[in-house]
């Protein structure tokens, strides 16, 4: 049986009775009353359909963005790139199967891809790790990185992770340092560098392989410093108040958008990517192609100045009054919110 979310119900039940009815009407003959039925019910299935995902709610696309027939990694790289060559190992301790990355063209151009893998079934989960790297993914995909900076291709990374694994054998081969190191090494790369959430975007572990020129998002996926439900059971004691998570969080695309986290977002096929994976990945290419037909003509330090600034400009904040100075009427809660660094200043007035 075909999997389907909750909010999808409406949609599968009349996906039954159209296909019922088509059913009947085959086996009995057609006639002029099962043909108006029949365009009668297709016409509410089109229009329920782009209801329902016309207005979903941040936590129904979090729960698209986790859908197990939702392309991975690998999917998009069959599907948007040609001449994959895969790369294995950190040259330090071991070959993350989590983290996948190698040589491979998008319309024509050579880049390196690298991204985060999700399995299928339990077997491949296993091995996969759940999507979940290591501390040897993240040096894995620093070595390639380097070895395209060395010869001056374009990166590509595609992030769909829950996040970094938290084990303890990923903190005793500090994970943390081998995230912070791929934060400030991809600052520094020369070379253009475009990164496309896909899926889930999980804290750090997207992080890792996310510090780029240009931050694109697919219209059903999620970047957030928490999992809603991680963040539910902090601030309500309550997995179960992932859907008010979620909303606060600020999590999905066009929030993202708005905030100014990420350059762009890619539209999906209606239902969500796995619905038309060839669709879905024809949009991932061109936006990607796009990007780095717009970045290939800067020079190296051009785009490491880029680059710097704009994760620099991250932030929104509301800035509070000086005690000293501002007129007492003026609250923080009537302060306008302003983006842009934080300034030394404006923390120490903060304080």
């Amino acid at each position: 049986m075909k999997h389907y979310l909750d909010f999808e119900k409406p949609i599968v039940e009349l996906q039954a009775k159209l296909d019922e009815l088509r059913k009947h009407a085959a086996a009995h003959g057609m006639d002029a009353a099962f043909e108006e039925e029949i365009r009668r019910i297709e016409e509410k299935l089109v229009e329920t359909r782009r209801q329902i995902f016309t207005q979903l709610t941040p936590w129904q696309r979090v729960q698209l963005a986790r859908h197990p027939k939702r392309p991975y990694m690998l999917d998009y790289v069959r599907l948007a790139f040609t001449d994959f060559e895969e790369l294995h190992g950190d040259r330090l301790y071991a070959d993350d199967r989590a983290v996948v990355g190698g040589f491979a063209r998008i319309d024509g151009q050579p880049v390196m891809v690298i991204g985060t893998q999700k399995g299928r079934d339990t077997k491949e989960n296993i091995l996969r790790n759940f999507g979940s790297a290591h501390p040897e993914g993240y040096r894995k995909a620093l070595r390639l990185m380097r070895l395209a900076d060395k010869f001056q291709l374009p990166i590509v990374t595609l992030i769909d992770t829950a996040g970094a694994y938290p084990g303890i054998g990923a903190e005793e081969r500090h994970i943390a340092e081998a995230i912070a190191v791929n934060l400030r090494e991809m600052m520094m790369m020369e070379v253009p560098i475009v990164s496309v959430v896909i899926g889930e975007g999980g804290s750090g572990g997207a992080l890792g392989i996310g510090v780029a020129d240009r931050v694109l998002i697919l219209e059903n996926a999620y970047y957030s410093v928490i999992s809603p439900e991680g963040c539910a059971a902090i601030l309500w004691k309550d997995r179960s108040a992932a859907p008010q998570a979620a909303e606060a969080l600020k999590i999905v695309a066009s929030d993202l958008l708005a905030l100014g986290l990420v350059d762009e977002v890619i539209p999906e096929p209606l239902g969500g990517a796995h619905n038309d994976p060839e669709a879905a990945a024809a949009a991932l290419k061109e936006a990607i192609v796009r990007h780095l037909s717009e970045l290939l003509p800067l020079s190296g330090q051009e785009r490491r100045r880029c680059r710097y600034a704009k994760f620099r400009a991250y932030g929104r904040y509301a800035r509070q009054p000086s005690r000293l100075t501002a007129p007492a009427e003026l609250t923080a809660v009537e302060a306008p919110v302003q983006s842009g660094p934080v300034r030394e200043d404006r923390v120490a007035g903060a304080a």
